[in-house]
């Protein structure tokens, strides 16, 4: 006979998530022993070989037991991982999260509320709130009642701030750099909005004099997306010189902080996103330079009522009698229905950490990167691209075309032994390394910057023995 599994909630649930959790951690050490780098060597077909034999049959006719199940599957998902807490996995804005964050995800796990209706999460709907408008107000320190909703990151983000100009205005006119994230014109898209008009950034951030131009020459309603931190450099938009010109033409202005907008919390790197306090929405992403396990995103506003048109009506979960008898209405809090209390992760990071720890946490990955770029500067062979303006390095070998930058970065992943991204800039193709992880050392750096060398070496003297 067979015995019904326990559940994970009630005052039960913790003695029974106990002895689970103990094979969860060792399944995970053991699989990062096995994996002994950033990521599984092998590349695409030996992963998933590797993978499928590891894990075998998903539905047998007789299951294999929790214990089994949870040891085999987790540690064949850690042996296989791109793991972001390794000081060589630093192609994308791929956090490690904090330990602390990812234990309070699993309290959000256990307790399983849905922030869609207040009687599926009590507390925390209360929760909710109170994060959201404190960091409503960190970006909007001059208004009185800035608020944000909680996101799956910066994509959604960036659309709801699209859609709610679109309600605030009818369809807007997008216009965004060249370098701004893809998320927008997938937005206007979506939203059936104009195409956008695209703006060149010749030194990587938008061009102020062709901002100038579209929007004296291009029909409105406008809405300027800047973006501070793009994806392929960090690079920061003059935030404020945008929101100048806006001001002049009666635009509104999105700011896409989703990789910088963290800086906030550091005094000695707040002044690069100065002006973002004058933005009609904001997005911020705390995956990425927040350390938090994904999702982590929002989207604040400066006055709370210009999130009224997410409003939304279904009797089940917030019919108007009960809204007047005062049961909070959490529907238009989002456009998803079910979704998770990710508030929890970021409310305990906040509170555990502080701003001093917060700023020290900035500060310390920021300062890696400031020490990436100069090992790179110094090491013979190897070329800088810029300096660093949050934590994105992009670098290549001084003599290599890009083909062989691209060839290098596969057989690194290929081999296991590094995970940098690729990015265009000035017409050739770099290395990029994103570091988001406090913890890494100067020796970590030498000892990836030696990979690019040494295989650069190997690459060229097979090029030149052909």
């Amino acid at each position: 006979m067979s015995t019904t599994p326990p559940l994970a909630g009630g005052t039960a649930g913790p003695d029974h998530l106990r002895p689970l959790l103990d094979t969860v951690l060792a399944a995970l050490h053991e699989g990062a022993t096995r994996r002994a780098g950033p990521l599984p060597a092998g590349g695409p077909a030996a992963t998933t070989a590797r993978t499928r034999h590891a894990i075998g049959p998903l539905l047998p006719d007789r299951g294999t037991g929790a214990h089994h199940a949870l040891l085999t599957l987790v540690t064949a998902l850690a042996e296989g991982a791109a793991d972001p807490a390794h000081p060589h996995c630093t192609a994308h804005l791929h956090t490690p999260p904090l330990a602390l964050a990812a234990a309070a995800d699993l309290a959000a796990s256990a307790l399983n509320p849905s922030m869609d209706s207040w009687d599926q999460a009590p507390a925390a709907t209360t929760l909710e709130a109170e994060l959201t408008t404190t960091l409503a107000r960190e970006i909007y320190p001059r208004h009185p009642h800035p608020d944000a909703v909680i996101t799956t990151g910066g994509t959604e983000a960036n659309q709801l701030a699209l859609l709610l100009a679109r309600e605030r205005h009818g369809p807007v006119q997008t216009i965004h750099a060249t370098s701004a994230h893809h998320s927008i014109t997938r937005a206007a898209w979506l939203l059936g909005l104009p195409e956008p008009h695209v703006l060149p950034a010749p030194t990587g951030v938008m061009d102020v004099a062709a901002l100038h131009h579209a929007l004296t020459t291009t029909p409105g309603p406008h809405l300027v997306t800047a973006t501070a931190g793009t994806t392929d450099t960090g690079a920061i938009d003059p935030l404020a010189d945008i929101a100048d010109l806006c001001d002049t033409h009666g635009a509104d202005l999105h700011i896409d902080a989703a990789y910088g907008g963290t800086l906030l919390f550091s005094p000695t790197h707040r002044t690069k996103i100065h002006g973002l306090h004058r933005a009609d929405s904001v997005t911020l992403d705390l995956h990425k330079l927040g350390w938090q396990p994904a999702p982590a995103g929002l989207l604040a506003v400066p006055r709370h009522h210009h999130l009224a048109p997410l409003h939304h009506l279904a009797p089940y979960l917030n019919a108007d009698d009960d809204t007047e008898a005062g049961i909070p209405d959490t529907l238009g809090r989002s456009l998803r229905t079910t979704r998770r209390p990710d508030a929890l992760k970021i409310a305990v990071t906040l509170q555990a950490l502080g701003r001093d720890g917060l700023a020290d946490l900035i500060d310390r990955t920021l300062a890696t990167a400031h020490d990436l770029a100069d090992l790179i500067t110094r090491t013979p062979g190897l070329e800088l691209h810029a300096p660093p303006t949050i934590s994105t390095v992009l670098f290549r070998p001084t003599d290599a075309d890009d083909r062989t930058v691209a060839t290098l970065r596969r057989t690194l992943l290929d081999r296991g032994h590094a995970v940098l991204g690729r990015a265009h800039a000035d017409d050739r193709l770099w290395l990029k390394a994103t570091l988001l992880n406090p913890h890494t050392t100067p020796a970590d750096l030498t000892a990836l910057l030696t990979h690019v060398t040494r295989l650069d070496a190997e690459l060229t003297e097979g090029r030149t023995h052909r």
